[in-house]
């Protein structure tokens, strides 16, 4: 099972509120996820993350998504290495 750290949005239309939470990769984006370790609210810019459980699972093996390892980088939860080999976010 690959396990992802990532965004789960949700708020109501126009109003984004995202989730970081550690789920299986086959899990759609807002649904079943394992741990929910923080939140993060862009209108406002405010990051709030448990940094003992990020670390947790990071040395289980998950793998941040490119916006959570970006996230984590500023919060400096992250290493600047850890956030290059996040992958790259897909481009339509």
């Amino acid at each position: 099972m690959a396990v992802h750290i990532r965004l789960a949005r949700m708020g109501t239309n126009k109003t984004p509120f995202y989730r970081i939470v550690v789920a299986d990769q086959r899990s759609p984006r807002g649904g079943r996820f394992i741990e929910r370790l923080g939140t993060f609210d862009p209108r406002r810019s405010e990051l709030r993350v448990e940094g003992a459980r990020v670390q947790h699972w990071l040395k289980l093996g998950a793998q941040p998504s490119a916006t959570v390892a970006a996230l984590l980088k500023n919060a400096k939860l992250l290493g600047a290495s850890a956030a290059e080999a996040a992958p790259a976010p897909a481009k339509a």
